[in-house]
C-alpha cells in the first residue's frame, strides 16, 4: 500500500511517525513538499518518507490519501485535486463536513473523517473515525485505539473536545511555572507535573468503566488538600468555564 498526506504540519508528523514505528506494511508515504523543515525531517527518519513534488503527485500515486490542512487551505485545493473512484481519502480537517468533501471531492471514493492526536506519533490516544470503516479501524488501531461513530453529528462531540489538548498542556505549563517561581528548578518542576499527570491518566484510564465522579470523590478527603482545590476553582467558575468553552467550539463546528 501507498499512503499519501497532503499537508506536513504537527498532526500528520505524528501519525507519520506512528505509522513508520509500528507493524504496518506499506510501501512508501509521500509526505507534501509544503512545509520543508517537517517533510525534511520525517525524510531523514524514515527510508520510506518520500517527497513528493506536488499535491497532485500524491493524489496519483497513493492508495490512500490523508488530509492533514487547515479548511481555508482544504477549500482552496481540495477541489482541484482529481483523485480516483478506487482510493481511500481520510480527512483530518475539523470543519469541513462528509457531504462538503464529497462534492469536492468528485469521484465516489471511500471518505472517511477521523481524529487523531500528536501522541499518536507514540503510537497511544484515541482516534475516532466517521463513518465505520473496517480497514481504517484495523489501520488506527496499530498505532492508537479506533472509536467508530455512525453519526457525523456525533462524531463533532468528539472534535469539540479535541479542542482541549492545547488548554490541558497550559494547564501544565502554569503549575510548572508555578513551582519554579518558588525556586524548583524547571527540570524538576516539569519532570514532576507531567509525570504526576500522567499517573493521574493512567489511573482515570483503569477506572474508565466508572463514572468519572467515583475518582473525584475518591481523591477528596473532609477539609483536605484535594477538597480544597475542586470547591475554590468551582467557585471561581472554572468548570463551568470549560463547559462553556467546549459549547463555543461545538457551535462553531456545526456552521
Amino acid at each position: 500500500m501507498k499512503i499519501g498526506f497532503i499537508g506536513t504540519g504537527k498532526i500528520a508528523s505524528s501519525v507519520v511517525t506512528g505509522i513508520c514505528n509500528s507493524k504496518i506494511s506499506f510501501k512508501k508515504i509521500l509526505v507534501s513538499p509544503r512545509n520543508k523543515s517537517m517533510a525534511q525531517n520525517l525524510k531523514k527518519k524514515f527510508s520510506k518518507v518520500i517527497i513528493a513534488k506536488s499535491n497532485q503527485e500524491i493524489v496519483n500515486l497513493s492508495d490512500w490519501v490523508f488530509l492533514s490542512i487547515t479548511p481555508s487551505v482544504g477549500e482552496k485545493i481540495i477541489k482541484d485535486l482529481k483523485f480516483k473512484a478506487n482510493q481511500t481519502v481520510i480527512s483530518f480537517i475539523s470543519t469541513i463536513s462528509l457531504t462538503q468533501l464529497k462534492k469536492a471531492i468528485k469521484v465516489k471514493a471511500k471518505i472517511i473523517r477521523a481524529i487523531p492526536l500528536p501522541p499518536i506519533s507514540l503510537k497511544k490516544g484515541p482516534v475516532p473515525i466517521c463513518p465505520p470503516n473496517k480497514k481504517v479501524k484495523d489501520f488506527f488501531n496499530k498505532i492508537g485505539t479506533t472509536i467508530e461513530i455512525k453519526n457525523e453529528k456525533s462524531s463533532i462531540n468528539f472534535w469539540s473536545t479535541s479542542g482541549m489538548m492545547a488548554p490541558f498542556y497550559e494547564f501544565l505549563n502554569i503549575m510548572t511555572n508555578w513551582l519554579i517561581k518558588r525556586g524548583v528548578k524547571r527540570n524538576n518542576a516539569q519532570k514532576y507535573i507531567t509525570s504526576l499527570f500522567l499517573a493521574l491518566s493512567e489511573d482515570a484510564v483503569a477506572n474508565s468503566k466508572k463514572n468519572l465522579k467515583y475518582l473525584v470523590k475518591e481523591s477528596q478527603t473532609p477539609k483536605g488538600l484535594n477538597e480544597q482545590g475542586v470547591k475554590e476553582l468551582s467557585k471561581a467558575g472554572f468548570y463551568k468555564s470549560l463547559e462553556k468553552t467546549l459549547n463555543s467550539i461545538h457551535r462553531r463546528l456545526n456552521k
